[in-house]
């Protein structure tokens, strides 16, 4: 049994860390038979201590919090510097210094003491799957443990660290990729990756990765997930932190790519100027991207220039509606269900009349 299995609607919302994750939408989701998500990514501490506070003021229902695995090696210090190099002009431009490039953990070992000491009930990871000592750790405190895969290889390693379930992350997913290893990750679609990852491991699975209907909830469902993990689909909800020029660019019908240009690891946005300005040039190097660059996007979005920051994206977000969040959980279980029911009739043999 996980807190899966207690939720009235198989849906979760991803954890959006970078701004668009805000106590209310995660409030917002969990009341509504959901299961909301609070990001660790990128904030302090005491900043995600004081947001589990608000959540917790705003509802008693479960919640999940998710927390980056530490980064792999430093990037190669000559190529970041290279790379700051190309980034002069856009510095220039803007009147913004360019950030200075470190590698650091987001604050690990005080993010997990922080889910211990607050008795959370379900932490997830990203970028890598903890060790068993950590596992047992989350475990000890009460907490559920998930970790993100994107292969059967990856699912074996959580698998073996004891995780409670995978969320299954498609190539079609917005941000970034939650492969363990960013030089090999997996390019796998949704689908492929649930029917590789099912015939691996014998865990409950979250699917997530380009779903923005009930009707891509209910395929998932139908091709052995537990629940559907959507992001994109929430970030146009009054509820969630996107900036402004954000929002309107997930409206649109634009492309999205995988590119390092905004923080040296592969992620997916919505194409715009800087993805294509500097794709070509960005190495592997996570976090110092991130901190090389975090000025500039901060100072593009200020201004709302949708063409100088990162407009995460799944690959159908042109689909996302501007609603409240618990409405969008609402919608998206009912359509799942109809969309099961209508499948189900076309099944012959399945008892349709």
């Amino acid at each position: 049994m996980t807190l899966l299995d207690a939720l009235a609607h198989p849906i979760v919302q991803a954890p959006l860390a970078g701004g668009a994750s805000t106590p209310a939408l995660a409030a917002a989701v969990s009341e509504a038979g959901g299961l909301g998500f609070l990001a660790a990514g990128y904030k302090t501490a005491d900043t995600v201590r004081a947001d589990v506070a608000t959540l917790r003021a705003l509802t008693t229902r479960p919640f999940g919090l998710n927390v980056f695995a530490p980064p792999a090696a430093p990037g190669d210090a000559e190529a970041v510097r290279a790379f700051a190099g190309t980034l002069r002009g856009e510095s220039e431009r803007a009147g913004v210094a360019l950030g200075e490039p470190r590698h650091d953990d987001d604050g690990w070992e005080a993010k997990l003491a922080l889910a211990e000491a607050e008795r959370l009930p379900l932490v997830t990871f990203t970028f890598g799957a903890p060790d068993a000592a950590v596992v047992e750790r989350m475990h000890a405190a009460g907490a559920e443990v998930w970790v993100t895969v994107t292969s059967p290889a990856e699912a074996r390693i959580a698998r073996d660290a004891g995780a409670d379930a995978l969320v299954v992350q498609g190539v079609e997913a917005g941000g970034h990729r939650a492969s363990f290893d960013d030089d090999a990750g997996a390019d796998l679609g949704i689908l492929a990756a649930l029917q590789l990852i099912g015939a691996a491991v014998d865990l409950p699975l979250v699917a997530t990765g380009g779903l923005a209907t009930g009707r891509a909830v209910a395929a998932v469902l139908a091709a052995g997930a537990t629940a559907a993990q959507l992001g994109t689909a929430f970030m146009r909800c009054p509820e969630a932190g996107t900036a402004a020029a954000h929002r309107e660019a997930l409206a649109a019908e634009s492309p999205t790519a995988l590119t390092r240009a905004f923080s040296g690891r592969t992620a997916r946005g919505i194409v715009n100027r800087f993805l294509r300005e500097h794709s070509a040039d960005a190495p592997r190097a996570y976090p110092e991207l991130h901190h090389l660059t975090a000025p500039l996007r901060a100072a593009a979005r200020d201004r709302g220039d949708a063409g100088g920051f990162h407009l995460w994206a799944g690959q159908a977000h042109a689909l996302a509606a501007e609603e409240p969040a618990g409405d969008l959980v609402g919608r998206l279980a009912g359509e799942a269900a109809a969309a099961l029911e209508q499948a189900r009739r076309r099944v012959p043999g399945s008892g349709a009349g």
